[in-house]
């Protein structure tokens, strides 16, 4: 049996994710800030408080063959770009990552415009260095990342 101060040190070790609802609203929400805004909210480049920033990712869909947009945070690698494909920590990996796999050709905007890019996963050396980046902005990462039953791809965004 645990004593009491053993189970607060646990509780605090194990991050808490908001109800799946409330991270789904909160993405509609920012995309529709962005959308409202015309893109003068929305998005922001690494840095400051954060660390990291938030930008606006076009990938081909797999399936409808149509663009599909989502704002994702990043880093910057030399002139790529490094985002997690997280999923909100949920299960599973988020669509737009399952749309670079089939066509890893997208497009970027970032405050500092629009690029064209191609993803690609970091694997071994590569990715544990980026993974160690973004801890630096998140303590609580691995916590997190452990409570999926599988990894979540670092994504490197190089120029086109």
């Amino acid at each position: 049996m645990l004593d009491g101060e053993e189970a607060i040190r646990m509780a605090e070790a194990q991050p808490r994710l908001p109800p799946r609802w409330f991270v789904t609203s909160a993405w509609r929400v920012h995309r529709g800030l962005y959308a409202a805004t015309r893109g003068r909210k929305g998005l922001w480049p690494p840095g400051g408080k954060r660390g990291w920033g938030a930008m606006r990712l076009t990938a081909v869909g797999r399936r409808s063959g149509e663009p599909r947009s989502v704002i994702v945070a990043y880093v910057e690698e030399g002139e790529s770009l490094v985002t997690m494909s997280m999923n909100g920590w949920g299960e599973g990996d988020p669509a737009w990552w399952l749309n670079l796999q089939a066509n890893p050709d997208a497009e970027v905007t970032t405050v500092d415009g629009n690029r064209e890019v191609r993803a690609r996963e970091a694997h071994g050396e590569e990715r544990e260095r980026l993974w160690a980046r973004f801890r630096e902005y998140d303590p609580q990462l691995d916590a997190y990342a452990a409570m999926r039953s599988t990894l979540a791809a670092i994504v490197v965004l190089e120029p086109r």
